[in-house]
């Protein structure tokens, strides 16, 4: 999608749904039914089908991520644990009374454990989200931007949807957390799929749950280091 597609072309309806289906935006029920549109709705599913064309080199900068060696031992575990058990049943162990006292001893020393273990250490706080998504819908403008951002590589990817800036102005993007002042991210490079990268303090607003917001600002960017023009979208993020 280029420049002049972007500014001329609006984004509502099944079109938002769309992309948002392919982005990852949507709650848990919003997309299932979306799915299911996919499989009936030729017209939306050829949506879907666009959009994953022009989302896609919003993924080029993340890399693969090798998946832990404790996922292979637990699907092994899974696979294998039947023949294990039938095994133990051949040799007879279902009719040993020695056998069921030991497990009833088990189950009580395993019940006491489960009750106590809360009690005695609290729980590990949750881990963060590595991987969110904003939609920064129009604020009283054609402005529409998609945000991948990134923990693990400190990056905000930006697909440009619609809206054109001024030839002497530039967007700059703003992560807004409750209660305090807004923090610039810098000038939105011109183009249709662009990243930023995000600073330790970014990160941790964005963690403890701030906002994003462009703004319309002179060419290069606010000189105060706080927004001085308007709002032109924003959204907050969601776990993907």
């Amino acid at each position: 999608m280029n420049g002049t597609e972007d500014s001329e072309r609006g984004l509502g309806g099944d079109d938002a749904v769309a992309a948002e289906y392919v982005l990852g935006a949507l709650d848990s029920d919003e997309r299932a039914a979306a799915a299911r549109r996919v499989d009936a709705d030729a017209a939306f599913a050829q949506l879907v089908d666009r959009w994953e064309v022009t989302l896609a080199p919003m993924a080029s900068a993340y890399g693969s991520v090798e998946p832990p060696a404790s996922v292979k031992q637990a699907i092994d575990r899974r696979l294998f644990a039947s023949t294990a058990a039938r095994t133990v049943e051949k040799a007879g162990i279902w009719s040993s009374l020695a056998f069921w006292r030991g497990l009833t001893v088990a189950a009580f020393a395993a019940l006491a454990l489960y009750i106590a273990v809360p009690l005695l250490s609290p729980p590990p706080p949750a881990a963060p989200a590595e991987r969110l998504v904003a939609s920064l819908a129009p604020q009283q403008s054609d402005v529409h931007y998609f945000v991948v951002y990134d923990a693990r590589t400190k990056d905000i990817g930006l697909s440009h949807v619609t809206g054109a800036r001024a030839p002497d102005r530039d967007f700059e993007l703003w992560v807004i957390e409750k209660n305090q002042s807004p923090r610039s991210l810098g000038v939105i490079p011109v183009g249709s799929n662009v990243h930023l990268a995000v600073s330790q303090e970014i990160q941790d607003k964005i963690a403890s749950g701030a906002i994003f917001a462009i703004t319309m600002e002179p060419k290069g960017g606010s000189a105060t280091g706080a927004p001085t023009g308007p709002v032109v979208a924003s959204g907050d993020l969601r776990d993907i």
